[in-house]
């Protein structure tokens, strides 16, 4: 493997240690500052707000600066915004304001590492270094959440928060030293345009969505980040309720469980990738989908059944989301062309972290509330409500690009 893939995956995941915080202590904060469900799904969705406002100009200065110059800046937001809701947030205004700030600075962080990674790889080597990259971002949220979840109980909440603003500095240290520029390829022409241009490169974009298989990528991953994020936001919610409800012995912390869920998944993105070379990325995308999503809702109804039944499922549905994720990029950057990936990356990005990720989180906590009169039923209309889109886009993929064969990609 390249000599630079492990320090970049290592990064990777100390860049994502302040990710999962919030998740980690949603269940308390929910109590101290007497927020909703919706009040908390829009703190979980503030991410994503600052994740769109940034990404496509991160992405898309990548095509006429050094990739590592961007990855340092958006370090030092994403390391700011665990010390502002340490020492600044007092209830549900303010913690927005922090989380859109850390989303900020992961979108200056992941999708520069990923165009480092791209840069550097080539045919089957570029695709699983995509791999493994998209895979060690589950692995950054379990750790976050692990480190969250267990410094709570020993040092409060603010100081965890506090803590987990050191990863993106340690992760920025490590690019530093283990990575070196190298010469960018033919500028694309939002780069040859002013600098201003970044914001919105539309013209880019425009060439992007005419190819169908970037389109369909595109689509693809945001109806992917939509069920997600939103099960990553208030799957450690899920697990209390369960323990709640069902009752029998719990041996393990709901956070626990849900950090090792999230490890777990991550082969199977990896694994995703490689079956997909095998049958096609078309294919896998609609069975992994189409399953992914039945699943999450068998698994909220099966936590009124028995805790046991509901922590294997959560396993199970966790690499179910995740089997897709890494054809789902990779994919997106075979299709791209060169001299405009960076752009194609950024839209990619704004349509999964942005549309998928900010409506996810905020549509399961609505969706509880608006359940709330049919509790035992809740939550399994709010899983329901996250895995329809990705149910549906089979069926949305045949519409645009007929029923013929190499469509989604199948190069």
């Amino acid at each position: 493997m390249n000599r630079v893939v492990v320090p970049l995956l290592v990064a990777h995941v100390f860049s994502l240690l302040g990710f999962a915080t919030y998740a980690a202590v949603l269940p308390l904060l929910e109590q101290e500052w007497q927020m909703s469900n919706t009040e908390a799904g829009w703190v979980a969705s503030a991410f994503f707000v600052g994740y769109v406002a940034t990404v496509s100009t991160a992405s898309a200065l990548t095509d006429r600066i050094d990739a590592r110059r961007v990855y340092f800046v958006g370090a030092l937001f994403a390391a700011s915004s665990s010390f502002l809701f340490a020492w600044a947030a007092h209830g549900v205004v303010t913690a927005i304001l922090a989380q859109a700030l850390l989303g900020a600075g992961n979108a200056a962080t992941y999708m520069p590492g990923l165009r480092m990674l791209a840069d550097r790889g080539a045919g089957e080597n570029q695709s699983r270094y995509i791999s493994f990259y998209t895979s060690f971002f589950g692995i950054g949220v379990a750790c976050s959440l692990w480190f969250a979840g267990h410094a709570v109980g020993a040092i409060g909440w603010r100081l965890t928060f506090a803590a987990s603003g050191a990863g993106p500095l340690l992760a920025a240290a490590l690019v530093a030293v283990a990575t070196r520029g190298i010469p960018l390829s033919v500028a694309s022409p939002s780069a040859r345009g002013p600098l201003w241009s970044q914001l919105l490169p539309l013209r880019a974009w425009k060439e992007v969505l005419a190819d169908r298989n970037c389109l369909t990528y595109t689509l693809g991953y945001a109806f992917h980040c939509l069920e997600l994020f939103g099960m990553r936001a208030w799957m450690v919610a899920f697990l209390d309720h369960a323990a709640s409800v069902a009752g029998g012995p719990q041996i393990l912390l709901p956070v626990t469980i849900a950090a090792a869920g999230s490890i777990v998944s991550a082969p199977s993105s990896i694994l995703g990738n490689e079956l997909a070379l095998k049958v096609g990325r078309r294919r896998w995308i609609h069975l992994v989908m189409r399953t992914a999503s039945f699943v999450g809702v068998v698994m909220a109804i099966s936590a009124q059944v028995s805790w046991a039944l509901a922590v294997v499922l959560v396993f199970v549905y966790g690499m179910g989301v995740m089997a897709d994720s890494a054809t789902l990029t990779a994919g997106l950057v075979a299709a791209a062309p060169q001299r405009i990936k960076g752009a194609a990356l950024g839209l990619y990005s704004f349509a999964g972290f942005g549309v998928g990720g900010i409506t996810g989180p905020a549509l399961f906590g609505a969706t509880l509330d608006i359940a709330g009169a049919w509790p035992s039923a809740s939550w399994a209309l709010a899983f329901l409500a996250l895995g329809l889109p990705c149910f549906l886009l089979p069926w949305i993929d045949t519409r645009l690009h007929g029923a013929g064969p190499a469509r989604v990609g199948e190069e």
